[in-house]
């Protein structure tokens, strides 16, 4: 039985359009120039969305944003951190990680795989890792809770809030020892775009609005559809939930809603710890959550973030290609979610496009992605995107 909820997913490639609608955002946004970060007197939520949002600055040893951050949300693959926890707790003197673990624990840090998750929730007790997690002062959780009895098997409707996701990384950066510390924060540094069970973008939120460094552990939830990430992955659609009873509100936590969060560090020396855990209206689909999370990240005071410079604009069309130069014959690199807003960093020419009646020869950079798109799929009424350098122009 498959135990609920992934991590987070990654973009994919090849280009098939049924319909020409509106993007996520018909107009342009400019970023902040590099290395600027906005003063926020609170996080800007999207319409619709519920949020629990802490951001910590570990160096002023503050808060710089906290709205409803004791909120429990169903934790989904963030609740892996604790599952890594767990099994590391009083390893011996030296935490020596037999060869078998470690070929679990890393693609499930990495790449949020279920598999292993479903391995240490079985093998170690179920709901009694979080009971144990609880009984630990160190890590001083006051909002998690297990599943509800009826959903005792799956682990992603563990509930957590935004500040404990805050304490759990606190506890791994500040007192737990530094064998465990280095394991789990060197694997969510190289957190994978694509997750590796289902194929859905996890480089959203924390990876999407911040040059690195950064560390992150993603967790999304809820009938997204199809994951689209990869070069030439065929779409996996999310079976966790399938398997599950029809969910209902327990206990506080809306186990109904579709769930996207985003959690981990920011800044040289993990200087900021971000959680951001949110809900999004029954139908969303996942480009618009990724989107919406998105901006919501990008709206928080984060201390010792860097932004990528660049423009945000709403794309259009299922599965636009983004592919390692400005022609459809380039290896792809991923595929878009639907209706995902993006970040363009310049353009070129490149080969001819046509989508009846539409033609264009420009193609964006996205330096997210590190590769291109066609500028036909992206939501501006001209060829040329407006206030967008030409690739080795200085920005204007």
């Amino acid at each position: 039985m498959r135990m609920l909820l992934r991590g987070a997913a990654a973009l994919a490639a090849v280009v098939t359009v049924a319909s020409l609608t509106s993007g996520a955002a018909a107009h342009p946004r400019t970023e902040r120039a590099a290395g600027t970060v906005p003063s926020s007197e609170a996080a800007q939520i999207p319409a619709g969305v519920t949020a629990g949002v802490a951001v910590f600055d570990r160096e002023a040893g503050t808060f710089t944003e906290q709205v409803n951050d004791s909120a429990q949300f169903r934790s989904a693959s963030v609740v892996k951190l604790l599952l890594a926890l767990d099994f590391l707790w009083n390893r011996g003197p030296d935490y020596t990680i037999p060869a078998a673990d470690r070929a679990r624990l890393e693609p499930m840090l990495r790449g949020s795989d279920d598999d292993a998750a479903n391995h240490y929730w079985s093998t170690y007790g179920g709901s009694a890792i979080i009971k144990r997690m609880l009984d630990r002062p160190a890590l001083g959780l006051r909002d998690t809770a297990a599943p509800p009895a009826e959903y005792a098997g799956y682990w992603g409707y563990t509930a957590m809030s935004a500040r404990d996701t805050v304490a759990v990384y606190r506890y791994i950066l500040e007192k737990a020892p530094a064998p465990v510390r280095t394991f789990i924060m060197d694997n969510l540094r190289r957190s994978t775009r694509c997750s590796s069970t289902d194929h859905f973008d996890q480089h959203f939120g924390i990876a999407g609005s911040f040059d690195r460094p950064w560390a992150v552990k993603q967790g999304w939830a809820g009938k997204y559809g199809n994951g689209t990430c990869g070069s030439g992955a065929e779409s996996a659609r999310t079976q966790a939930e399938s398997a599950a009873p029809a969910p209902r509100a327990a206990a506080g936590v809306d186990l109904t809603r579709p769930a996207l969060h985003t959690t981990g560090t920011v800044g040289a020396d993990d200087r900021t710890i971000v959680a951001v855990l949110t809900l999004h209206p029954v139908g969303t689909s996942y480009g618009k959550a990724y989107t919406d999370i998105g901006r919501l990240t990008r709206s928080l005071n984060v201390p010792g973030g860097v932004r990528p410079a660049g423009t945000w604009f709403g794309t259009w069309g299922e599965l636009v290609s983004v592919r390692e130069g400005p022609t459809t014959g380039d290896d792809r690199i991923t595929r878009l979610p639907a209706g995902v807003e993006v970040l363009v960093g310049c353009q070129t020419r490149g080969q001819v496009v046509d989508v009846p009646p539409y033609t264009n020869e420009w193609w964006a950079y996205l330096p997210l992605y590190g590769g291109y798109m066609s500028n036909i799929y992206i939501s501006s009424p001209d060829n040329r995107l407006p206030n967008v350098p030409e690739c080795g122009s200085p920005r204007p």
